[in-house]
């Protein structure tokens, strides 16, 4: 199998990156088709235009409608049509930067991608999650190819509330131990072929980068500023992490996350919350030494990441909490699931032994 490693064309990130927007857009196309939703509208909208006026770059404004759905997508991609469109562009969140990418996808285009918030690594990804039209989960649609363009405006990131930066960390938490699992295994990673040195190495700095600047960059967002550390969890979160998974690949602890989706009372949290104590499950049924548990148990309790099932929301006991977790667990062993990419054989029972060893280990360590 061959090794394959890949990214974003360009990735750019600093204090008010977006008033440079129409600066990079340009070389992909004078005439854009801007998607981004009623909120966002408000936040960034005139940054956005005038970043087009004095770029020269034609921008029509089209409101996405919130849900990335088959149907939002056609009709989008009626409008970049009827714009003659050369280039689309997302500035938002998760669910309009995938229906951006769709949307360029179809109308074969390039696609400018913006995040307002840094709570997951999908930005840089060559791939879109499509939800029904009641907000369930549909499918993916996987692409040829990354987003030409990552704008990470990290002033306005910074503004967001904090609980989305940390569930970023989250996400990014179990970046390098998944890659580390799957590179030991020999899988094929989302990019089509065995891990990279490169990719491993860009998934054990998002830990360290984590670990050194996590907290302190929770606590200037806290404070909607943006410093160092907050520079540095953006790009760890964002993409670190990005690169790590879709080219290092996915493991247990994003399996077990798709596992606790069985759990109504879990649809509370954020994909990086669910994703921490994934985490610590994989580190469970790895056996991995008690010091390096210790020290993700540490970074989760010092940024505000869940490390038990009460703090996921799960407050059932004794048989009812057996069924609910035995539920996880075979949902997190699903067929085609990506914890067949850990390096031993793993089953239910397993994962499920894993999960209340790892809440066990939570309630110690806050208890």
């Amino acid at each position: 199998m061959l090794k394959v490693i890949q990214s974003p064309a360009k990735y750019i990130q600093g204090p008010d990156a977006l008033y440079h927007i129409g600066k990079y857009t340009k070389p992909l196309g004078e005439r854009a088709l801007i998607i981004a939703d009623k909120f966002v509208m408000d936040l960034a909208g005139s940054i956005v235009k005038d970043s087009m006026t004095q770029y020269e770059v034609n921008g029509h404004f089209e409101q996405f409608h919130g849900e990335c759905t088959h149907k939002e997508i056609d009709r989008l991609v009626e409008i970049a049509k009827q714009q003659a469109a050369l280039v689309i562009i997302g500035v938002g969140g998760g669910k309009t930067l995938d229906t951006a990418k769709a949307v360029a996808y179809k109308c074969q285009l390039p696609v400018v991608i913006s995040p307002t918030i840094a709570s997951t690594d999908a930005p840089t990804s060559a791939l879109s999650v499509i939800y029904t039209e009641l907000g369930a989960f549909d499918s993916y649609l996987f692409y040829p190819k990354n987003p030409d363009i990552v704008v990470m405006d990290t002033n306005v990131i910074a503004s967001a509330p904090p609980r989305l930066l940390v569930a970023g960390m989250g996400d990014a938490l179990a970046t390098y131990f998944e890659a580390r699992a799957c590179s030991r295994a020999q899988k094929q990673t989302m990019a089509g072929g065995k891990t990279t040195l490169a990719a491993l190495a860009l998934a054990e700095l998002c830990y360290h980068t984590l670990l050194e600047d996590g907290y302190k960059a929770k606590l200037a967002v806290s404070r909607s500023v943006c410093t160092t550390a907050v520079e540095n969890i953006i790009e760890a979160n964002t993409f670190l992490s990005g690169i790590g998974f879709e080219s290092a690949g996915l493991a247990a602890a994003h399996a077990i996350h798709n596992g606790f989706t069985a759990l109504e009372e879990c649809h509370a949290m954020y994909h990086g919350e669910k994703v921490a104590f994934g985490t610590l499950v994989q580190l469970v049924l790895e056996n991995s030494p008690l010091e390096e548990i210790e020290e993700v148990l540490d970074f989760c309790v010092q940024v505000g990441l869940p490390v038990t099932l009460e703090e996921l929301g799960v407050h059932a006991t004794g048989d009812e909490l057996n069924e609910k977790i035995m539920a996880v667990a075979e949902l997190s062993c699903a067929e085609g699931e990506t914890i067949y990419n850990m390096p031993f054989d793993v089953d239910s029972d397993k994962v499920f032994a894993a999960i209340m060893a790892a809440d066990q280990l939570g309630r110690e360590w806050l208890y």
